[in-house]
């Protein structure tokens, strides 16, 4: 068998759980785009894949994963996928998901290129269920990486075949999300992916911006605490630049030595002060 994740996190603690158990036993792939952000209009296509190729360059700049963008080629992961699928016929899918839109979108961006294989590919949607945290207590987890990998031998039993049903459904509804093209995609519940716009996680963002001048990471540490739908850092980083550009923050640092040297406030308000003579 194959297992499919969607977050690097996702792979270690997936492994340990096979290493628990033999019936487990296969190779992990990773689906490393993040198809909540972004532009997906004709993602299937030479030019909607460049587009999007451009639109995570222009985000990765002044980012410690500048590299990143080289080494993610999802195409060639499902290229080799279909060709492992077309030479063994017994090859079984597993496709592990969290609650979390970046899993459910990836999902969806998935499953639509594999509709000739319907019967061999399950799907394992760890949706609304309580999981055993470390210290004994019953947690609800968004996040494949937040369950121990013995939860897992639990979970396994939750594979089911993706029905033809759903083959029919799901690919209308991401070819939907794909014409709608947001900026940014929220899960609601299930797999109801929401489009939003693109400062949707602003109002996050400045809930933890002061006056004074603060370290960028500690600004993305305190929003990432606070934040009940998460995204990725780089995306987050994009938005105080944009915010910064229309005049809403201010910044001392140089990009261009990465984020580590940028600090960031709010726009200091200028007060015209009269005195009254």
């Amino acid at each position: 068998m194959v297992h499919i994740v969607f977050q690097q996190a996702d792979v270690s603690v997936l492994q340990k759980a096979i290493d628990l158990d033999e019936n487990l036993q296969g190779d992990i792939l990773e689906i490393k785009d993040d198809f909540a952000v972004g532009p997906i209009n004709d993602i299937y296509e030479t030019e909607g894949y460049q587009a999007r190729r451009d639109w995570w360059k222009q985000m990765l700049e002044f980012s410690p994963y500048t590299e990143s963008l080289e080494i993610v080629d999802d195409k060639l992961t499902v290229h080799n996928l279909i060709k492992s699928l077309q030479e063994d016929e017994t090859l079984q899918v597993w496709i592990w998901m969290g609650q979390n839109q970046h899993d459910v979108c990836g999902y969806y961006w998935l499953m639509s290129q594999l509709k000739d294989f319907q019967g061999r590919l399950f799907i394992l949607y760890l949706n609304n269920l309580p999981f055993i945290n470390e210290k004994g207590g019953i947690f609800y987890p968004s996040s494949l990486h937040e369950i121990q990998p013995k939860e897992f031998l639990k979970a396994k039993k939750l594979a089911r075949l993706i029905t033809l049903s759903e083959f029919e459904i799901d690919p209308d509804e991401w070819k939907k999300l794909c014409s709608e093209n947001a900026a940014v995609r929220i899960l609601e519940g299930g797999k109801k992916i929401v489009g939003k716009e693109a400062d949707y996680y602003d109002k996050e963002l400045l809930q933890v911006i002061t006056n004074d001048f603060q370290k960028l990471n500690k600004v993305l540490t305190q929003a990432f605490g606070k934040m009940k739908i998460k995204t990725g850092d780089v995306f987050l980083v994009w938005r105080l630049r944009e915010m910064i550009a229309e005049g809403k923050l201010e910044i001392q640092g140089d990009w261009n030595k990465g984020w580590k040297e940028i600090e960031i406030r709010k726009k200091a308000e200028q007060i015209e002060i009269v005195n009254a003579e």
